[in-house]
């Protein structure tokens, strides 16, 4: 990577502004998943340990432009408290008097966490003030570590870096970058992208750019029904993107051209309607009957899947093959995460990203042996469709 990292940077004595990425699930005002906090660690404890005067930011939910107690950070400054085992001091809000004058009293190695930047509508907005206001609780020191938010230009991902001297990626940052932008630029060989979940639409530059990468792709969840209808498959009453047909039929008709491994499901597991409870058969796709819906992918197409991931050295995943919060349609997306897994055990590179497909990785207790989890599911679809992400073309070149 080009680009300048916290290493290169001298914190001793300064007050350093780091963006991470603290989005978390909250039940009843506690943090219910803290992945993303303990991503983080890493960056903050070199901070610590190089007499750094941390001031974290981040955003929460999604407030409607002002206030909102249940977007506040204050049960995240608890659960960092907990996880660094050391005192984080809180700001109630995040420009203005009240943190500039807790930054200014900060000393090497504390920690100051800022309410939540989306409490501010200038935040989105990547308003000039905010971003000006921002890094004056800075000593022109700015690491960005919020690789799941480098997709948008926001005051506290980009706009800031205009009013700071240095601005460097983070540990968390940096290996993000390292894994995907290895995937992308120089792939061991065969490379294998598996695409999951609902539409096309949120999907379709990245199978466009992935064609042109990889050796092979895997199409399953809701997205491979467009796909599927535009080969004059019966869906039934599929999910399916119309006004995608057309497009669906030209990238087949480009793979079939180029002998490119473009595999959908032969077989599927349907249900009568979308509920938990529907009557469900497994049938191949040709014959899937009307008035009934794909809801997984079926154990043959799983084996014709599985048999390309094991001939895989590198592996990229976004979205699950089914209604994976159902138990009933979760078969088929636990089963990649398994042959995932055993790939990578066996020698490849595995990069999962995306919710639900994360979430797969988890709930099968695989985690640890994925070579990577990606924390930015809206980043890394961004940088996998080839394009350039504002939070890491903000950053000092070196």
């Amino acid at each position: 990577m080009n680009k300048v990292t916290i290493t290169d940077l001298s914190l001793r004595g300064k007050r350093v502004f780091i963006r991470v990425d603290f989005n978390v699930p909250l039940i009843n005002g506690v943090v219910s998943d803290d992945t993303r906090v303990r991503e983080s660690l890493p960056t903050l404890r070199l901070a610590i340990q190089a007499g750094g005067r941390i001031v974290l930011a981040s955003h929460l939910g999604r407030p409607k432009g002002g206030p909102d107690p249940r977007y506040s950070l204050r049960p995240v400054a608890r659960k960092l408290e907990e996880l660094l085992d050391r005192p984080v001091r809180f700001s109630s809000d995040c420009v203005g008097p009240i943190p500039e004058s807790k930054s200014k009293s900060l000393l090497d190695g504390e920690i100051l966490l800022l309410e939540n930047v989306r409490f501010n509508p200038e935040e989105e907005k990547n308003g000039e003030a905010f971003s000006k206001q921002l890094a004056a609780l800075c000593d022109g020191l700015f690491v960005c570590d919020a690789f799941g938010c480098a997709h948008r230009a926001h005051a506290s991902v980009v706009g800031i870096t205009r009013f700071v001297k240095q601005s460097a990626a983070g540990l968390l940052m940096e290996k993000e970058l390292a894994y995907l932008g290895r995937a992308i630029s120089f792939p061991v060989r065969p490379f294998v992208a598996i695409l999951g979940g609902a539409k096309v639409s949120d999907k379709i530059e990245v199978v466009e750019n992935l064609m042109k990468i990889a050796d092979a792709m895997l199409i399953g969840g809701g997205m491979a029904y467009t796909f599927l209808k535009a080969e004059g498959q019966p869906i039934g009453k599929s999910l399916v993107e119309d006004d995608k047909l057309e497009l669906a039929k030209r990238l087949r008709a480009e793979a079939q051209q180029r002998k490119f491994p473009l595999l959908l499901p032969v077989d599927h597991v349907v249900g009568a309607e979308f509920k938990r409870t529907t009557p469900t058969r497994i049938v191949s796709v040709s014959a899937t009957p009307d008035g009934w819906m794909g809801l997984d992918i079926g154990p043959k197409t799983v084996d014709t899947f599985r048999q390309k991931i094991a001939s895989a050295k590198t592996i990229v995943w976004n979205g699950p093959m089914g209604v994976f919060e159902m138990p009933a349609f979760a078969n088929g997306t636990l089963e990649i995460a398994e042959a995932i897994a055993a790939a990578t055990t066996a020698g490849a590179t595995s990069i999962v990203g995306g919710g639900d497909s994360v979430a797969a990785v988890h709930q099968s207790g695989l985690a640890n042996k994925i070579s990577h989890i990606s924390t930015g599911g809206g980043a890394s679809l961004e940088f996998l469709a080839g394009r350039k992400l504002p939070g890491v073309e903000a950053l000092t070149d070196k």
